[in-house]
This record gives C-alpha cells, structure tokens and sequence, in this order.
C-alpha cells in the first residue's frame, strides 16, 4: 500500500509516529495522524485547514485532542451524549485517576518504551490508511496524498473526527475546498 504514498503522504505517517514519542503514547492513532496533519506546510491538506481556518485554531485542536486522549477516546460529542443520560464522563474520568494516577485512561500499557523505532498503529489508524486509499481510487487519483488522509480522517467517526467536526472541519468541507483548489488550478 505504501508504493501509492506521495512523499507528503509518507511525512504524515512519519510525523505520526513522531508525535506518538512527544504525546508518550505507545501506538500511533488517528490523534498522531491528524496532529501531524496539522504540522504540514505547502501541501494539499495544508492548504484546506488554512482555507478553514485551522491552522489559526491549532492549539485548541491540540487541546481537544489531549482532551479525548485523557478520557480514554471519549469526544466532547460522545460526552454530551452520555452526559444526556446521566453520565459525568469528567466525573469518571477523575475518579479512575484519583484511583490509578493522572492519565490512567490515556495510557495504553507501552508508553515509556523510547528505544523503539517503530510505533504500531491502532486498528482505528489502520482504518484511516485503508479509508485514503479507497478515497483516492474513488476519485481517479493514482497516488495517495496527505489530502487523502485529511479526507479519510474528516469521514471516520473516531475522535479526530470529532475534534476536527468542532472545528468546522467536515468531510464535506474538505471536498469542497479541495475543488474548488482543483478548479482554480485547471483555469
């Protein structure tokens, strides 16, 4: 699968696994990959969140995502839905620490482990790379760029999702940002 990554493409996963050393966490997920996302310059994806608007609102998208990492994957949306049911998800999630220390939730049991050079990717992640793929067959493209994964991301229903829906992110703005790109350079 890798062969059809665009070199911007590669630097997204590459960037990835980065972030998954800075956050601490042991795999890299869907929060790496759209993290990494946000790290580009001078690419398609780059492109579409500065037309949105969030390269401007990096560090609240930076929040929301250590937000959702501390809850365990729990989006803002995901809590207000159990919130609806009587469910303090923030009342959860303090107690779980004040039993197992801060960022009990977060923690996936590999953290810690720098020496290694590879970071697995979560099935949630896998799926992401999978979903690019067959949005860039689907729309005629030979390879798979970082706006793939940028679009893969924005039609998961994973937290980076989420937080990117809470930034105005939507699939459905991200095609059409990326068409009318399309239209202006076919001018």
């Amino acid at each position: 699968m890798f062969e059809k990554f665009t070199a911007g493409a590669r630097a997204v996963v590459r960037g990835a696994a980065e972030q998954a050393d800075r956050t601490g966490s042991g795999t890299v997920g869907e929060p790496e990959l759209l993290l990494a996302l946000l790290d580009r310059r001078d690419s398609p994806a780059a492109a579409v969140l500065g037309a949105l608007g969030v390269h401007e609102r990096r560090a609240s998208v930076v929040d929301a995502l250590a937000t959702v990492r501390r809850r365990g994957g729990v989006s803002t949306a995901d809590a207000a839905a159990l919130a609806g049911l009587g469910i303090d998800v923030d009342a959860v999630v303090a107690r779980v620490e004040r039993q197992h220390g801060v960022g009990a939730l977060a923690a996936d049991g590999r953290a810690g482990r720098r020496g290694r050079l590879r970071r697995p990717f979560t099935a949630e992640a896998k799926s992401v790379l999978e979903r690019a793929l067959r949005i860039a067959v689907g729309r005629g493209e030979r390879c798979l760029g970082d706006e793939h994964l940028l679009l893969a991301l924005a039609a998961g229903r994973g937290p980076a999702a989420a937080v990117l829906a809470d930034h105005g992110v939507t699939h459905g703005e991200v095609v059409r940002v990326l068409e009318e790109s399309r239209g202006r350079r076919a001018s």
